[in-house]
């Protein structure tokens, strides 16, 4: 596996024409196989309230939350680029506040970057971060976090005037020094509108086929819910809800028809032959294999 990319690597993405492929991930073996399937970025979102702490919206989760699982998606994916989200209070109180903030997420989990909702409204907070050394990724469209302020879920840019709002608040986070731009439930139009004038990446979830990367949830692509809701702008690539769900079920049907343990998955006692390693799989499991080999062929 490669090292990380970098935020200079991600811009020349771009100008290269290159598609930038991001997924959300909130633990340890997410994280691990996002890696290993060759993913560019990994975010760790606050969008974990709603997906793995079981929240309506993402306003109750707290930097704490964000450091915790930070820190166990990078140890899931030592070679890939994670960005971590600030979440709801965790900035837009003030400039200090908000190093302060980012700061330790940075320090704590060893991530490279956070991201921030807002627009012209948190450039300053933006840049303060970036010249103290934090790469900062910016979020515009809908902003879950504004959810109540802005009326629910809805798509953003429909009117000229929305557009160029969205233009400007891009332009004041590129000047700001983010690195990229997500665009979240925003008109196509709007976000070629967007792309076109930023020469930094714009990454889009909801917002069609013109911006320079795309961004899902882990859990959305897999259907790795209960129940699971379809979206408009997802594709799933597998139903795992379905296969977890049907797995747990044969195996409580195991236990209650006494099929589940059988003698093979005991442990047998003193001077009786031990059938295979405790945990059947790793660097022992293979020299069990080979004694027990060696044994058949000497006896």
């Amino acid at each position: 596996m490669g090292q990380a990319l970098t935020v200079t690597k991600l811009k020349k993405m771009k100008r290269d024409g290159e598609p930038i492929s991001v997924l959300t991930a909130y633990d340890y073996p997410s994280a691990k196989l996002a890696e290993e399937a060759g993913i560019d970025v990994i975010l760790v979102g606050d969008s974990l309230g709603n997906v793995v702490l079981g929240y309506d919206t993402t306003l109750p989760v707290t930097l704490e939350d964000m450091i915790y699982h930070s820190r166990a998606v990078r140890r899931g994916a030592q070679n890939t680029f994670i960005v971590t989200d600030l979440p709801f209070m965790a900035y837009r109180i003030s400039a200090g506040d908000t190093l302060r903030n980012a700061g330790r997420i940075m320090q704590e989990t060893g991530v490279q970057a956070v991201k921030m909702e807002g627009g012209a409204d948190i450039a300053h907070e933006v840049d303060t971060c970036v010249r103290a050394g934090i790469p900062v990724m910016g979020h515009i469209g809908l902003t879950p976090q504004s959810v109540h302020q802005i009326g629910g879920y809805k798509v953003q840019g429909k009117e000229d005037a929305d557009v160029r709002r969205l233009i400007e608040d891009a332009k004041a986070l590129e000047q700001a020094g983010a690195f990229a731009v997500v665009l979240e439930l925003v008109t196509d139009q709007a976000a070629k509108a967007v792309s076109e004038q930023l020469s930094i990446p714009t990454i889009g979830i909801g917002a069609g086929t013109n911006c320079d990367g795309q961004v899902l949830v882990y859990h959305d692509i897999l259907q790795y819910a209960s129940p699971y809701r379809e979206k408009r702008f997802v594709k799933t690539y597998a139903d795992l809800g379905t296969t977890v769900r049907e797995a747990i079920g044969r195996y409580v049907r195991d236990v209650k028809g006494r099929e589940f343990p059988e003698s093979k998955h005991g442990f047998a006692g003193a001077g009786q032959e031990q059938q295979g390693a405790v945990y059947g799989s790793g660097p022992d499991a293979g020299e069990e294999k080979r004694r027990h080999a060696n044994l058949h062929q000497h006896s």
